[in-house]
């Protein structure tokens, strides 16, 4: 009967833990907002009432995928934590300003593949903001062993009695990673470390007021060991203790004073003095800098470009003289006449083209002395043809 007890106390209990298909929440802004994925709510949807009472009752790892709703990530406010496929994930984080978001979350079973859906709809609704805030840094703690609500509770115990205040809201809680901090070695003892921060309606007390003594902030920077008043420690589990020298208070600036209210009357026999004008300035200076200057180089310029295009131009009689001297020389005008002759022999040789058997051309002839200028006498070969008549 023991047995039978129990195996429908599990039933009943998976059966109420099943996983909705949306679930609505309203937090206020600026207050931390968390909520644990429970792996056992998914186990529901994997493996259906009808299955368990074959006496199979499956604990298989899931990994949990969050984003927003039509969106690849979460929104800027809002982060996930998991660590292994066996733990729980959470979600946490502050909202910054009102308004919804719908979370899209996917469990994938690690053990069959298959997937579920859940919808997170989050309502954040506009409150006033803590006047006096103070984060605290945790040395010994990770962020997942932080974010359930019975370790929130713990922290929360400490520093009420450290602010002396009942009425104390956790603000907001961060991951020493995100803050720049290294991650630990994989050994125990080792820890990643959080920062968490409270508010309250109510002033410090002289223990929170202590961290702005100089004397307290010298030791902080020596790097001795923070002396606490015995007071002062309320630290009931060693893993919940603050780190005193990371302590930041943060208070609302004072208002300005308000302005001192005048009768709105002039004393008795008092004159209206109207402020002078302001003294005649000489803008001729300026006007001399931003426009005569200007156009003085611009001037210059001009007439520099004038006298290199025109004044520095070769004339068409200086020309003409030195190419005559340049034809008049003897060696200029062999090669002219080479060239020409090299001209004339293109031509007879393209007329030669379309036709066979004519005198040989004049360029086979050999060619005037180019000292004499006078033609050399003909070779006693011309009966022998160059190019052989075709038969």
């Amino acid at each position: 009967f023991g047995a039978y007890m129990c195996y429908t106390s599990t039933v009943c209990a998976v059966s109420v833990l099943g996983a909705d298909a949306e679930i609505k929440f309203s937090i206020p802004v600026g207050k931390l907002f968390t909520h644990e994925l429970m792996r056992e709510t998914f186990q529901n949807d994997f493996e259906p009432l009808s299955k368990l009472y074959a006496g199979r009752l499956y604990d298989d790892p899931m990994v949990f995928k969050c984003n927003l709703q039509n969106f690849p990530d979460l929104p800027e406010w809002l982060r996930f934590t998991q660590r292994h496929p066996y733990d729980n994930g959470f979600l946490y984080g502050t909202p910054t300003a009102p308004g919804k978001s719908i979370i899209e979350i996917h469990a994938i079973n690690k053990r069959s593949y298959e997937t579920t859906r859940q919808l997170l709809i989050i309502n954040a609704v506009a409150e006033k903001r803590l006047p006096f805030q103070a984060e605290f840094f945790i040395k010994l703690r990770d962020i997942e062993r932080v974010l359930p609500s019975p370790v929130q509770d713990e922290i929360k115990q400490d520093l009420q009695r450290l602010w002396k205040t009942e009425a104390l809201e956790i603000v907001n809680i961060t991951n020493a990673l995100d803050r720049g901090g290294r991650v630990p070695l994989p050994l125990a003892g080792h820890f990643e470390g959080v920062y968490v921060k409270v508010g309250s309606e109510q002033y410090f007390s002289d223990c929170l007021l202590m961290v702005l003594t100089a004397e307290h902030q010298k030791q902080c920077k020596a790097g001795a060991k923070t002396r606490i008043p015995g007071e002062c420690n309320f630290c009931s589990i060693p893993s919940n203790c603050i780190t005193w020298c990371k302590i930041e208070l943060v208070s609302p600036a004072p208002p300005p004073p308000p302005p001192t209210m005048g009768p709105g009357i002039l004393e008795a026999g008092g004159e209206f003095n109207p402020p002078e004008s302001p003294p005649s300035r000489d803008y001729f200076p300026d006007y001399i800098v931003t426009v005569i200057v200007p156009l003085i180089l611009a001037i210059i310029l001009c007439a520099l470009l004038a006298y290199i295009m025109f004044c520095r131009r070769e004339g068409v009689e200086k020309r003409s003289l030195e190419k005559h001297s340049v034809l008049c020389h003897p060696l200029c005008r062999i090669q002219l006449y080479h060239h020409h002759t090299i001209h004339g022999d293109t031509e007879e040789l393209r007329s030669m083209a379309g036709c066979r058997g004519v005198r040989p051309p004049m360029s086979t002839f050999p060619m005037f002395d180019a000292r004499t200028g006078q033609s050399a006498p003909p070779l006693h070969s011309d009966s022998i043809p160059l190019i052989m008549p075709q038969q």
